[in-house]
């Protein structure tokens, strides 16, 4: 169960990340309470993995899916660039995020 919380949490990560750029420094007030909303899910469910799975662990796999989902969505739906070497380097982070895992 802690690892499909991480998970989640770590998803929550990455739509607090893309409220936070939506949110224009808080000046927009629905992405700004998203953000608000998101972050407090996103901790909660990190604090309650971290009950079963290592800090180091825990932590690094959470940021690595928050930091892949925040990128692919930047390239998806933002306009951000989605060139190879992004491609390579996001999935390299996806290796290392499953490597945890297996290794835990």
């Amino acid at each position: 169960m802690a690892w499909i919380v991480l998970v989640i949490s770590g998803l929550l990560e990455t739509a607090w990340a893309v409220a936070l750029d939506r949110s224009a420094g808080f000046t927009r007030l629905v992405p700004s309470v998203v953000f608000g909303i998101t972050i407090v899910l996103s901790m909660l469910g990190l604090a309650y993995a971290l009950r079963e799975i290592p800090v180091g662990t825990g932590y690094a796999v959470w940021v690595g899916i928050g930091a892949v989902g925040t990128a692919l969505v930047g390239m998806v739906a933002l306009g951000e660039p989605a060139n190879l070497a992004r491609i390579l380097s996001l999935l390299l982070v996806v290796a290392g995020v499953v490597g945890l895992k297996l290794f835990h």
